[in-house]
């Protein structure tokens, strides 16, 4: 007969258990992130399309290479300071101690005891690839690829993710003396951004043809379809993107914020929708134009990121309609100061992000963040945070952009934006077919007769 199992041997296969429970919960926390990373992937798949599309022929290639360019430039470099960034400077712009986060340290690579840190480091290198995107289309068919591609780390691998430090990180001043809550990043990725773009745009100018007399003139995208698909794929990836912004906990605590409170993937998938609803319904009132409608998506979903886990679905739908009629009229007021924007991108992120921190505070206001000792949400805390935001993105990328600009560097020559810059940066065409010159009607029953006649 089998001896009894004594209280020892039932103790040291519970704990067995518990590792093994334990240890399935990190592999589920990595798959989340993993995955997340992944379909933010879309966000810039979509962003080349969109571009490409957005631009003219002549400019198709260029502005396609520039998004992939900015994605192979910001991942090392946000792995060579961009995630030191983060956890040095929460308190300000004097660092704290963050050796972990140097790219020398043992965190910083393959570890078998360490879970979190790499799909961490992963989903922020895309937010920070996110911005570079957003500042790539607005500055189609003038800029430089080398001057976009300094400006893009800057963006995307310092001033982006100091924003973020500021008002994600648990120790953030933002967060611990003012109480900011913007959990879908709203202003920490899309209004710093936006303001950055804004600064750049400023120096950059308008692309030659775009003011006659101080009148806008349309430039029309050379491939409309293009272009609503490549919105649409973002919308998709928007997906990662706001799932790289709830933390899965795994066991009891479950789904919290990057602040920590409670929340759940079907708060966020309540908003989310009815914010893309409202801000396509929103822009297509006030346009009827395809290419604002689809950017209406982009617009509702900013519009309601910052407060996805507290507004009834709703009130969201209601902030994004509005927004979407909103924005569309802050994009004509930038044109009329002789802004050349030629995707919207300050008004869709800079402008939507900004009003959508605020929009937190009328809304949310005495509503509790984090917890203990951190303020609870208010008007003047997200004002501050806003207007922080702005100033952070807008300062660098016009001082940046400026010294570009006195450098001769910023922009392509005339004679290269009049000819195409894939004719010369790129050197290849995106459609050669095009060049071939085509047949007169007298040739056409000559070519036809040639043809040999196809089987069933």
């Amino acid at each position: 007969m089998a001896d009894a199992p004594t209280l020892e041997s039932l103790q040291a296969a519970l704990d067995a258990q518990q590792a093994v429970f334990e240890m399935h919960q990190s592999m589920n926390v990595e798959v989340f992130y993993w995955w997340c990373t992944a379909i933010m992937i879309m966000i810039h798949a979509g962003f080349l399309a969109y571009e490409m599309g957005a631009s003219r022929s002549k400019n198709a290639l260029a502005a396609g290479i520039k998004n992939i360019l900015a994605l192979a430039v910001i991942i090392p470099t946000f792995y060579l300071f961009g995630w030191w960034i983060y956890n040095a400077f929460p308190v300000g712009l004097i660092p704290a101690e963050a050796s972990a986060a140097l790219p020398w340290a043992k965190s910083m690579g393959p570890d078998v005891t360490d879970m979190g840190t790499g799909i961490f480091w992963a989903a922020f290198a895309l937010f920070g690839a996110t911005t570079g995107s957003i500042l790539s289309g607005a500055v189609i068919e003038r800029i430089r690829v080398s001057a976009f591609l300094i400006l893009t780390v800057i963006l995307g691998s310092a001033i982006w993710i100091l924003a973020g430090a500021w008002g994600w990180h648990p120790d953030g001043w933002l967060l611990t003396d003012l109480g900011y809550h913007d959990v879908g990043a709203s202003g920490v990725v899309h209004a710093v951004a936006g303001s950055f773009t804004l600064g750049v745009l400023i120096n950059l100018g308008a692309r030659k043809g775009k003011f006659i007399n101080g009148v806008a003139q349309t430039i029309a995208p050379h491939s409309l379809p293009m272009t609503l698909i490549g919105l649409m794929m973002i919308i998709f990836g928007f997906f990662g993107f706001l799932g790289g912004c709830i933390i899965f906990n795994g066991g009891e605590t479950g789904w919290t914020t990057i602040y920590n409170t409670p929340t759940n993937l079907s708060a966020f998938a309540f908003n989310t929708l009815m914010g893309f609803a409202g801000g396509v319904i929103g822009c297509y009132i006030a346009t009827r134009d395809p290419f604002w409608t689809m950017s209406g998506g982009l617009v509702g979903i900013i519009s309601v990121a910052a407060g996805l886990d507290l507004y009834d679905p709703g009130l969201a739908f209601i902030i994004a309609t509005v927004m979407g009629v909103v924005a569309v009229q802050f994009a004509k007021f930038l044109e009329n100061l002789g802004i050349d924007d030629a995707v919207g991108a300050v008004a869709v992120h800079g402008f939507t992000g900004f009003v959508a921190v605020v929009l937190v505070g009328v809304f949310a206001g005495g509503m509790p963040n984090v917890g203990e000792g951190v303020p609870p949400i208010t008007f003047v805390g997200q004002l501050i945070g806003a207007v922080v935001m702005a100033v952070v993105g807008f300062v660098p990328g016009y001082v940046i952009s400026y010294a570009l600009k006195a450098a001769n560097m910023l922009r392509v020559p005339e004679e290269a934006e009049e000819i195409g810059i894939d004719e010369v940066e790129i050197l290849a065409k995106p459609y050669p077919e095009a060049s071939v010159p085509a047949m007169t009607p007298s040739e056409v029953p000559n070519k036809l007769a040639n043809v040999e006649p196809q089987g069933a």
